[in-house]
């Protein structure tokens, strides 16, 4: 019989849904040359993620695993620019690989020693500003923790408290010392400092305006009784007036009643009212002399004689 040869098969069987195990991507950020200090913070991030930052910093003692120096490198080379590229491609690890692009973005350490006794004359030289807010001034505050830092320096909370402290204006003294008094500035936070400094600015500030808001409600409220009275002393004022030019009127009256009525005598209590009044109350005097002669109840000369003597008063 012949012999028949039987292929034993093997079939593979592949899950359309194997189990993944919990795993994050992490996109790595491309170098700038001016964005060297927030790259190497993001490096870091991502490289300590997936446990190969000990072949940039290996810990005292430590032998660098040749892998994960390959796997770091890796990283670094995807999130330089060609040209960078091509310089650091030279290196055979991963720590020399970072160090020269520190050396290249950074500085030397002698430069750096330079820039960073700049950035502490800087730091010294910060002051609040009276129109400035908390949040204004920590920010600046905080500016200069991230220059610090890319310059290999810390900024400790309790230089930060301090400097904080001694630098706000005037109107924050008395909250400065009632912390100062009840807490431990030493280990005081930064933020916490903040937050204390900016309670009391937003109460400040909420106060003034409803004392702003009060005021000018007040001054709505008392213009229109000024006003009301200005017009009342205006309206007395116009009243003074017009009394006075009645008080003359009524005199020129009486003058012109007693020269008709009287003779003589008249003339001599004219004299005494004339003086009383104005130039022309005189003239209307002179002129009711004139009537009461041409009435005939005067002699001729004792008319000019008068008539003489009213026009040199």
């Amino acid at each position: 019989m012949p012999k028949i040869l039987r292929l034993n098969t093997m079939s593979i069987v592949t899950n359309p849904n194997p189990a993944r195990e919990n795993s994050v991507s992490f996109q790595c950020p491309i170098l700038t040359p001016t964005n060297y200090n927030t790259w190497s913070i993001k490096m870091e991030a991502i490289m300590d993620a997936h446990g190969l930052w000990d072949a940039i910093e290996p810990p005292t003692g430590a032998v660098v695993d040749e892998k994960k120096s390959k796997q770091a490198r890796a990283f670094i080379f995807q999130s330089i620019p060609d040209e960078v590229l091509l310089q650091a491609a030279k290196k055979k690890t991963a720590k020399e690989v970072w160090d020269s692009l520190k050396s290249r973005y950074v500085g030397a350490e002698r430069v750096q020693k330079a820039r960073l006794h700049i950035l502490k004359s800087e730091f010294e030289g910060l002051q609040m500003k009276d129109g400035e807010s908390i949040d204004e001034y920590a920010g600046k505050l905080s500016g200069m923790v991230s220059k610090y830092n890319s310059d290999g320096a810390k900024l400790d909370d309790e230089e930060l408290v301090r400097k904080l402290f001694d630098t706000v204006p005037e109107r924050f003294i008395n909250l400065v010392a009632s912390i100062e008094q009840s807490s431990d500035v030493e280990t005081m936070p930064f933020e916490e400092a903040i937050a204390h400094l900016k309670a009391y600015e937003d109460r400040v500030r909420l106060r003034q305006s409803h004392q702003a808001a009060e005021n000018s409600l007040l001054f709505s409220k008392s213009e229109p009784q000024t006003s009301s009275k200005g017009h009342g002393k205006s309206r007395q004022f116009s009243n003074q007036k017009s009394g006075g030019r009645g008080k003359a009127d009524q005199v020129v009256g009486m003058v012109f009643g007693d020269v008709a009525a009287v003779g003589v005598i008249v003339v001599d209590m004219l004299e005494a009212k004339i003086k009383e009044t104005d130039r022309k109350t005189r003239t209307r005097g002179i002129l009711s002399v004139s009537i009461a002669t041409n009435s005939g109840t005067m002699p001729r000369n004792a008319k000019s004689l008068k008539i003489k003597e009213m026009r040199q008063i």
